[in-house]
């Protein structure tokens, strides 16, 4: 039990509310697909929400056998109200982070922005912290201060409507009449790209960066920090792998990576591979530049299209490289060609080695 993480969670319960009611369909908040997701994370021994309650009495006996304690809120409307209950929930969290030094992570629910500069403060307190929001009511400034960020809306439980209704209004009235007009085309959501093609370039990347920065092993516990330091809303389940270990064996299989025993059991070792990919690349990059040299050099630029006329799949930064420039350096050094700049071409000329 020592080595488990104490979670302490503290829910922003009408953000979370009227978000899922919003933007689901008018369904209600299901607390279990959050309690589910944390206890996979660690230990959680507090749990709040803060709410002014007489808007919520079906959810609040929800939450009761869920022993979620409720902080009452009994604020007049408006503003006031809701700006009492940050208050009182940003007291709490930072009061317990200073006489609870057990509590190693904490949880905030919500997708407002007001919480920012209270993240901020719990990770300078050496705490972990975890945000949690539905997405369309998260604030774009939430997110990437959190250590890790998890959408409610993408947790194992939760079912999203394919056509997510609307309601005005607070919990609790009678929702206004509507008012007959045409219904206005819903354009497609904009996802970020979540091909495997992306997947493997970001891994690749960082697995390139923490070899040239660190002195030991990277290890697989080590790349899943370090992607969600990257990205706070990062999980493998978005690319439809189950676990970190199976997105990893699948690159490995694919070559983007390879893993070997690591320093724990369930915790491989990961790098880059030093043979196979990047040598049949530079054996590319060498044959197209003997190709188009024709005995003498050829430019840089435009160097790339040529490469991805012979292989369209070719990309430097599935192979670790953050640039072409920096590949063909590393072409260079390995000794599969000659590079130098050329003041009179103003840019980087490349000649087969002789």
């Amino acid at each position: 039990m020592d080595s488990e993480d104490r979670i302490a969670l503290f829910l922003d319960y009408e953000n979370l509310a009227l978000g899922v009611r919003d933007h689901h369909g008018g369904h209600a908040f299901d607390f279990r697909p959050i309690a589910d997701a944390l206890a996979e994370r660690g230990r959680v021994v507090v749990r709040r929400a803060y709410a002014d309650w007489s808007y919520f009495d079906e959810d609040r006996r929800m939450l009761t056998r869920s022993h979620v304690e409720l902080i009452e809120i009994p604020q007049r409307m408006g503003a006031t109200r809701k700006n009492a209950a940050d208050i009182k929930m940003a007291v709490d969290a930072v009061e317990l982070a200073f006489e609870r030094d057990y509590l190693s992570t904490f949880v905030i629910c919500t997708g407002d922005s007001d919480f920012t500069p209270l993240v901020y403060k719990l990770r300078e307190l050496n705490k972990r912290v975890i945000g949690v929001g539905v997405e369309k009511s998260t604030s774009a400034l939430l997110p990437p201060a959190c250590d890790e960020f998890l959408y409610y809306d993408r947790l194992e439980g939760v079912e999203v409507p394919t056509t997510a209704g609307r309601r005005g209004g607070r919990p609790g009235r009678p929702p206004a009449p509507e008012v007959s007009q045409p219904p206005e085309p819903q354009p497609a959501a904009e996802e970020p790209a979540r091909d495997v093609d992306t997947l493997a370039v970001l891994v690749a990347q960082t697995v390139a960066g923490l070899e040239g920065g660190t002195s030991g092993e990277v290890t697989a516990s080590g790349l899943k920090r370090t992607l969600l330091r990257k990205d706070p809303t990062f999980s493998e389940s978005d690319y439809g792998f189950r676990t970190f270990g199976e997105l990893l064996r699948y690159l490995a299989e694919h070559n983007v990576v390879e893993l070997a025993a690591g320093p724990a059991k369930g915790d491989p070792e990961v790098s880059l591979p030093e043979r196979g990919n990047r040598e049949a690349a530079f054996a590319l990059l060498r044959s197209v530049v003997a190709d188009l040299a024709g005995g003498g050099s050829v430019a840089l630029s435009g160097l790339k299209d040529q490469l991805r006329r012979a292989r369209p799949d070719f990309s430097e930064k599935k192979l670790g490289y953050r640039s072409f420039l920096q590949f063909c350096k590393a072409a260079a050094t390995s000794g599969a060609l000659d590079l130098h700049w050329s003041a009179d071409a103003d840019d980087y000329l490349l000649s087969p080695r002789s």
